[in-house]
């Protein structure tokens, strides 16, 4: 067996570009370092809470005889897998705080609850359970089995939880044995475990076993179910796609293991493939905050243009899953452009996700919240999911730990590498000790606030220029790249075919979408009467605007005289979307019709 005690979540062994150690990179300050702290010590215990308190982590002691009644859902298992995997991460950033002795505590569970074939899940066969693989659609067995992988990757690389790594090559093992000639789960992970457990341990039957998965999909091989086989994302073969369908985080997912896959493997038309359906997914399907998934039925995408905000799901884990993928694609490719939608996502779905003290978060993220949200008891999972206030646990909680993962290993999402040099994609205050330049480099910004970067390095550095920065250019005086983003309010308007924001607008500042919040605005002022003059600048936390009067007399179609009439002109102010929902009970919109 081997394994490098290196790396960070995704570590290609061919690429553009590559990534560097989350261990090299230190965020220094501002947006993102006060992020990462409350991640490390607030949100990571809260659901060490939540995981003990509600008995996920208990069904990993049970003695299997039938007398114990397993508690959380059948998927419960892969909490305490990210959950390790958040703490792998954190406990090595530099400035992170050290977790060592939970991880060997959980590491120690687990490994007791594996049975001698490998097998290891706490929902089936055990007595009085249902059989294993009995319900591929829904059971999630391999699901789980993805997500215990990847904490034994990431065991692996930081050199924790010790143990950890042998139990995952289990599984590994008995998953490649099990599902060698046919079968799928009906959700997608497995296959970016797979490849990245190749990767550490060099053992060609996982890579193998990854690309068979990715292969069998869209041939409607799972029983059919009321969702379609789209929602499994079993309706069209991976290479065949022509956009994103179907539940947004299977879809997701998928599509970033069919690019490890295929950078593996070498395989340019399987990439091309991805490639060409994210494009599409980008330009039809995604709303304006970067969030996916548009329907709350069966958290899919909607089809092209049916984008609307009042009904946005934008799962929290399509936002992760988004970033999951941008992220392999630009190392793949090395094309910068998608560095703009990991930006977007970071400052719109992650930062808006979770509460300021890092103890409640929202399942789905809406652009626009038409009743005012209600308080939550502290001390229930939530049963429902959309809409409503941030809550401090849900019956399915996959999100928090997900957002948990991806902060506390947020620094090698920032740069990447090249024999010529190092890329700087996003923008904080950090320093980074790159191989390539042989020592530090620093980055001195206040992004999202300010648009002043200055990277300081005696190498070539590349930075990105958003594509909403006109004109932007960096420069290069000695050690220093200077670059000054115009980050300053600007009108954004919708693509006329979505239907549900004609002749609406919203307002953009640098990476942060804006929207209007009912606390903030003058007394009997409501967001649904407002109008937005864009004729006008916008300003940095207002806009001109007007508050329609409207006359009841009935059904509002019955003729011209019922229209509504404007009122003098008014203040609207607006707070970045990532801030909303913080202030107590309140209403909130991001597109707002236009005068």
């Amino acid at each position: 067996m081997t394994s490098d005690a290196s790396g960070g979540p995704v570590l290609p062994s061919r690429g553009v570009l590559r990534p560097v150690d989350p261990r090299r990179v230190r965020i220094t300050g501002g947006f993102w370092a006060q992020r990462q702290a409350v991640n490390g010590t607030a949100t990571i215990e809260h659901c060490r809470t939540w995981l003990d308190r509600l008995g996920w982590t208990g069904n990993f002691a049970t003695t299997g005889t039938g007398t114990e009644r397993r508690r959380g859902r059948e998927f419960s298992d892969s909490e305490i897998y990210k959950h390790v995997e958040a703490m792998c991460w954190e406990s090595v950033r530099p400035g992170g705080t050290d977790h060592s002795a939970r991880l060997d505590e959980l590491t120690a569970m687990i490994a007791a609850a594996q049975a001698p074939d490998g097998y290891l899940h706490t929902a089936f066969g055990r007595p009085g359970q249902p059989e294993r693989y009995s319900d591929l659609n829904f059971g999630h067995e391999l699901y789980c089995a993805g997500h215990l992988i990847q904490a034994g990757v990431a065991a692996a690389r930081t050199g924790l939880a010790g143990g950890l790594l042998e139990v995952a090559r289990g599984v590994a093992d008995h998953v490649c044995a099990t599902f060698g000639d046919e079968g799928l789960c009906g959700h997608p992970e497995i296959e970016t475990a797979l490849v990245e457990l190749f990767r550490v341990t060099g053992e060609q039957g996982y890579l193998d076993q990854a690309a068979r998965f990715v292969e069998r999909r869209g041939y409607r091989s799972l029983p059919e179910h009321e969702f379609g086989w789209r929602y499994f994302q079993d309706a069209v073969p991976v290479r065949d796609g022509e956009a994103f369908a179907g539940h947004a985080v299977r879809a997701l997912y998928l599509a970033a293991g069919a690019v490890d896959v295929a950078v593996e493997t070498g395989d340019d038309a399987l990439l091309g493939a991805v490639v060409r359906q994210f494009d599409r997914t980008l330009a039809r399907r995604t709303y304006i905050t970067g969030g996916m998934g548009s329907r709350h039925l069966d958290e899919s995408y909607g089809d092209d243009f049916v984008l609307p905000p009042d009904r946005a799901y934008s799962e929290t884990c399509a936002g992760v899953a988004t970033v999951m993928l941008a992220h392999r694609l630009l190392l793949a490719t090395g094309d910068l452009r998608y560095g703009d939608i990991v930006d977007r996502v970071l400052h719109n779905v992650i930062a808006t996700a979770v509460a300021d003290d890092g103890q409640s978060f929202f399942y789905a993220n809406t652009l626009h919240q038409r009743t005012p949200t209600e308080a939550v008891p502290p001390d229930r999972e939530q049963l429902r999911f959309g809409g409503g206030p941030r809550a401090p646990w849900f019956e399915v909680s996959c999100c928090l730990n997900n957002v948990a993962r991806l902060v506390a290993s947020l620094g090698t999402y920032l740069v990447t590498e090249d024999d010529k040099g190092v890329q700087v994609h996003h923008y904080a205050p950090m320093t980074v000790d790159a191989e390539t330049v042989g020592e530090r480099v620093t980055v001195d910004t206040d992004y999202p606030e300010g648009g002043t970067v200055v990277v300081t390095a005696d190498r070539p550095v590349t930075v990105r220029v958003p594509a909403w920065a006109d004109g932007a250019t960096p420069t290069r005086d000695g050690d220093q790249v200077r670059l000054d983003l115009p980050v300053k309010p600007r009108w954004t308007f919708p693509d006329q075919r979505v239907d549900a924001t004609r002749g609406c607008a919203a307002v953009e500042v640098g990476p942060v979408v804006m929207c209007a919040e009912s606390v903030d605005q003058e007394d009997g002022v409501t967001l649904d009467d407002l109008q937005v003059d864009t004729s006008v600048a916008p300003e940095a936390t207002a806009v001109k605007g007007r508050l329609l009067h409207r006359v009841e007399r009935g059904w509002p179609y019955q003729g011209r005289e019922d229209q509504p009439e404007s009122s003098d002109p008014i203040v609207v102010t607006l707070v970045p979307y990532h801030r909303w929902a913080r202030r107590g009970p309140s209403t909130m919109r991001i597109w707002l019709p236009t005068t």
